[in-house]
């Protein structure tokens, strides 16, 4: 079982097209490749974490959760419209802190300035912000604009930290 990442898919949000330059001539299109590419990434057995800005509305959500693999947990965001339970996630909340391959993991939506064990190694992982801001040390833009539309392992980004070898 692996643990993946994601936020700001929009899910039948035809505002993102107009907002973020998405490579997607329609919403129809934009969601279909979404759900393709994150069931590309992540198995059934598999746990991920949604940063919030999941779907445009709450039936939507309702709709497209069962057709994605994982076991789904919500950190809500602004858009995100009454994430319940009962349409498919595991948890639903507005903040989480949670510790994976020996590291603890402060998520949110939103970015911080400064988080809880910030200078004890701890990672902040947010969306929200589109790949528009210039990430601190130790925080992770997880949202689909910047992480090739689709959910990320935490290994995958470590590893895109460390220095390469000569």
């Amino acid at each position: 079982m692996a643990t993946f990442f994601t936020s700001d898919t929009h899910f039948g949000d035809h505002r993102v097209l107009n907002l973020y330059p998405r490579p997607y001539g329609s919403v129809a299109e934009m969601d279909a490749d979404l759900v393709a590419r994150w069931n590309a990434a992540v198995g059934a057995g598999d746990e991920i974490w949604h940063l919030g800005d999941f779907a445009r509305t709450p039936r939507l959500a309702a709709e497209l959760l069962p057709k994605l693999n994982g076991r789904k947990h919500l950190v809500a965001g602004n858009n995100d419209i009454g994430p319940d339970v009962a349409h498919g996630w595991e948890t639903v909340q507005p903040y989480a802190e949670i510790e994976r391959e020996g590291r603890r993991l402060v998520l949110c939506h939103y970015p911080f300035r400064s988080w809880n064990g910030q200078h004890r190694g701890s990672l902040n992982l947010h969306g929200h912000s589109h790949g528009r801001l210039k990430p601190l040390p130790r925080q992770f833009d997880v949202g689909v604009d910047v992480r090739d539309y689709a959910p990320v392992a935490l290994e995958a980004l470590l590893a895109a930290r460390r220095p390469k070898a000569p």
